[in-house]
């Protein structure tokens, strides 16, 4: 039987990587997150608990260049989508939850994150 061609739906290329985020919103606080399908226009973050949806949480892409720098992006998202991924590994079964976000607009990083406000 032939394949069936899939045609891209997307507006916006995607790239796909894996990125440490910091994830912040002022009633469930910062956490770490992985950041993966990053586009211009949206993102899909794993993380260990779903905000609402229509939350507007900020998105923290942080990268250490020496001991006292650190490079940040910071983008203010709306969450739009939830994801509950199961899967199995090893023979046991496991789960995950995805977050997909749209980019509302870019922000001043400002100060660094305190590590006391990370959970």
């Amino acid at each position: 039987m032939p394949a069936v061609p899939m045609h891209e739906k997307r507006i916006h290329t995607r790239f796909d990587k894996t990125f440490l985020v910091v994830v912040g919103s002022e009633i469930y606080g910062d956490s770490y997150a992985i950041a993966r399908n990053v586009s211009a226009s949206g993102i899909l973050v794993e993380m260990s608990y779903a905000p609402p949806l229509g939350t507007v949480v900020t998105v923290h892409f942080q990268h250490p260049r020496d001991e006292d720098l650190l490079d940040e992006l910071v983008v203010r998202a709306e969450v739009k989508h939830h994801h509950y991924l199961n899967f199995t590994g090893s023979g046991e079964a496991a789960s995950t939850r995805a977050i997909g976000m749209r980019f509302l607009e870019f922000v001043d990083a400002g100060d660094r994150i305190s590590p006391e406000r990370l959970h």
